[in-house]
């Protein structure tokens, strides 16, 4: 039993490890060596743990061995834009000023109902207001409106905006961040009186935030039924 436990903490820690390598953007974004990589991945992560007999170097070599073959991949992709092109491909126009490309449509198999989905999720109601709309190489929609059906910005009403920053988490969960408290330029005091009105306790308030501006966002804790 205790074999099996730490196998399992040793795949699981090595994978953790080689995701953080290959970077945020895979993870959030996957092409299709990506794709092949996990899936190839998840196989052969399952195989170490449900053979006992099996030697876990055998198993871990494999992993490593796609994980070398991926970021190898992605450094030449990086500086390659032909190779970029030969492996992931290229967007395809499925909308050309309001007229749908029905044979980049038919090329990529995307069917109407699936770009309507899109376009609904979107929030895009008429598809003579799009200009463009492209169908990236992870699969996503990107959707271009005519500058006519895009929303005014502060510019274009020739409006004045404060400009607040980020806000950043004081408190979270109860829990202070004093990281986060210092980089705000406050100190521990001014925070007691910000949370005054909710407790006073730290530990009671549920999320406290502030911005550039000096404008403070407090939840308190729900009490529990």
């Amino acid at each position: 039993m205790m074999i099996i436990f730490f196998r399992t903490l040793i795949v699981y820690f090595t994978l953790l490890v080689f995701m953080r390598l290959l970077g945020k953007r895979q993870l959030g974004e996957m092409e299709l060596s990506e794709f092949l990589v996990a899936s190839l991945i998840a196989d052969l992560a399952a195989n170490p743990l449900q053979d006992i007999g099996m030697p876990l170097l055998n198993g871990l070599i494999p992993i490593l061995t796609l994980f070398c073959c991926e970021l190898i991949i992605s450094t030449l992709t990086m500086r390659s834009i032909r190779l970029r092109a030969f492996l992931f491909g290229k967007p395809s126009l499925l909308i050309d000023h309001g007229r749908i490309m029905q044979r980049e449509m038919g090329k990529n198999r995307f069917t109407l109902d699936e770009l309507l989905q899109e376009l609904r999720a979107q929030g895009v109601r008429d598809i003579t207001a799009i200009e463009y709309a492209f169908l990236e190489t992870n699969g996503k929609l990107s959707v271009l409106p005519y500058e006519s059906e895009t929303p005014p910005s502060a510019n274009d009403l020739k409006v004045s905006v404060e400009n607040c920053g980020f806000p950043r988490i004081l408190i979270s969960d109860g829990r202070l961040i004093r990281e986060n408290l210092q980089k705000s330029g406050y100190e521990e005091n001014w925070l007691m009186k910000q949370i005054r009105p909710y407790g006073g306790k730290i530990a009671d308030i549920f999320l406290l935030t502030v911005d550039d501006a000096s404008r403070v966002y407090c939840v308190r804790k729900e009490n529990d039924p």
